[in-house]
């Protein structure tokens, strides 16, 4: 694994026998085009990528991982520049991008806004990028969105200033955190961490960070899911630009990424499967010594009801506070890390959410509910994908929970949580009915995991199509009984598959 010294010191001997080929050098070392953007690790690691498909560059992956090191420390982003972009680095692949119009049709119809937006560029070489796109794909200016507008005429004129201006290469934040960026000797110790993962749970425990080399570091995982299940494995890391961590942990038998944001004695972001990265979990975590509250499991009480409640961060003591109206029974463990409790909620408990106190520590929410008001399929809109059956691609699966919503005392509806469910699938419309895409998409499993079908043509569907299909996702809670709907797309294998959508 390539260390910090190990770059700073290879990476300009790298950047001069690799890319000086192609590349003028400008002068120390700087050099035509590289020099004047900024990426995250993705984005560079992308762009040497690129030139070894395209251009026919020949580097060795330890040289590559050396060079990716080297630009993401150089030429990186601050963390507020990947502010609300970055789940395309955490692989939230189901995300419905909000982008503005322009954006969305010049951009986001070939590939995510997100990777657009975690890039910087001046003006310059946002017009090299239009120009790039137009060579390498002509068929661009008669696809959809673009054949019915002077595309080239439009991107270079409105688009090149337009990016220059919101994602530009020169930026203050980027400045100031070239001077405060801290040094990865702050992270080894010990962090309480909490998680959430999709048909599975909440999940706890500690994380060990020991310092390796230079900006690596080795890594073990001690934890539990709610029901009680081990999470527990281990592994290795790396730190980009003082706060990008990147994590290979092989969890049981299955190796897992991590992609945090490490920031002022936290890590949040996900951790997902290396070869399903649709089962993954919301990750946050905090260091021992930076008292914290990271969550509490499960997030809801129902008024009227008596549950046993778990705090989980860092720094903890003492009897936590849950408000007028939920006394706590009988404290049942209290560790720096979790605090556990029995906890009752009187019958007029006011619903809605309210802040939970331990101490000085806030900054988490239990929701207190006495009837379900709504219940929403969560993701509302995701995408799954047919494959194995011979082929070189796993299937992309389908995963869902159940979000129960009420409505406090003044009419405004409130988050409970993800309650049991039962789960099924329809046809999503006429044609979907007509097509059986119920029968031969899949399967949704009892946990709310849709598992899509088999790759390839099926004989026995009309005219030989594969097992798309268009479909409903219905839960209903086992609670209250109320239905929510979802919309699922099942579709044919992603065959280029790239670190940032």
């Amino acid at each position: 694994m390539c260390t910090q010294a190990q770059a700073a010191d290879e990476g300009p001997a790298l950047l001069k026998g690799k890319c000086m080929g192609c590349h003028i050098h400008e002068g120390g070392d700087s050099y035509s085009r590289i020099s004047h953007q900024r990426k995250t690790p993705e984005g560079w690691l992308m762009s040497i990528a690129r030139m070894q498909v395209m251009h026919g560059l020949s580097i060795s992956d330890d040289d590559r991982r050396t060079l990716v090191k080297y630009l993401a420390d150089k030429q990186g982003l601050a963390p507020s520049e990947t502010d609300g972009v970055r789940y395309a680095m955490e692989r939230r692949l189901n995300t419905v991008e909000h982008f503005d119009e322009q954006l969305t049709q010049m951009c986001g119809r070939c590939h995510s806004g997100a990777r657009v937006a975690l890039q910087r560029r001046p003006a310059k070489e946002w017009e090299h990028l239009v120009n790039f796109h137009l060579g390498q794909w002509p068929s661009l200016e008669y696809q959809a969105q673009s054949r019915d507008r002077d595309w080239l005429e439009l991107a270079l004129t409105q688009m090149v200033p337009e990016l220059a201006k919101r994602f530009p290469l020169e930026d203050q934040a980027w400045a100031d955190w070239q001077k405060a960026r801290p040094k990865a000797q702050a992270l080894p110790g010990q962090w309480s961490f909490s998680g959430h993962m999709l048909a599975k749970g909440d999940v706890r425990g500690v994380m060990t960070v020991s310092a390796d080399s230079g900006d690596t570091f080795k890594v073990e995982v001690q934890g539990q899911y709610a029901d009680g299940t081990p999470f527990t494995g281990s592994g290795s890391a790396i730190l980009y630009n003082g706060y990008e961590w990147r994590g290979n942990v092989k969890v049981g038998d299955t190796p897992m990424r991590q992609i945090f944001a490490a920031l002022n004695g936290e890590m949040k972001g996900r951790m997902f499967e290396a070869e399903h990265d649709e089962r993954g979990l919301d990750f946050s975590a905090a260091k021992d010594g930076n008292a914290r509250l990271l969550s509490v499991q499960p997030a809801f009480l129902k008024a009227g009801g008596e549950a046993e409640l778990t705090l989980v961060g860092s720094g903890l003591s003492g009897t936590p506070e849950f408000g007028p109206g939920v006394e706590v029974v009988k404290v049942l463990e209290v560790t720096p890390r979790q605090v556990r409790v029995k906890v009752k909620a009187a019958a007029d408990a006011a619903v809605g959410t309210r802040a939970v106190a331990l101490g000085a520590l806030k900054g988490v929410d239990l929701a207190v509910y006495k009837d379900i008001a709504e219940v929403k399929v969560v993701p509302a809109f995701s995408i799954a994908r047919v494959g194995e059956n011979g082929g070189s691609t796993p299937k992309v699966q389908g995963r869902f929970e159940a979000e129960a919503w009420g409505k406090d005392a003044a009419g405004q509806p409130y988050r409970i949580g993800y309650l049991p469910a039962t789960w099924s699938v329809a046809p999503f419309d006429e044609r979907a009915e007509e097509d059986q895409d119920v029968k031969f998409a899949g399967q949704m499993q009892k946990d709310g995991v849709f598992v899509p079908g088999a790759a390839g043509p099926n004989p026995e569907r009309r005219m030989m199509t594969n097992n798309a299909g268009n479909l409903k996702v219905i839960a209903q809670l086992e609670e209250g009984g109320q239905k929510g709907e979802g919309h699922l797309i099942v579709t044919v294998q992603r065959w280029n598959n790239p670190p940032l959508p």
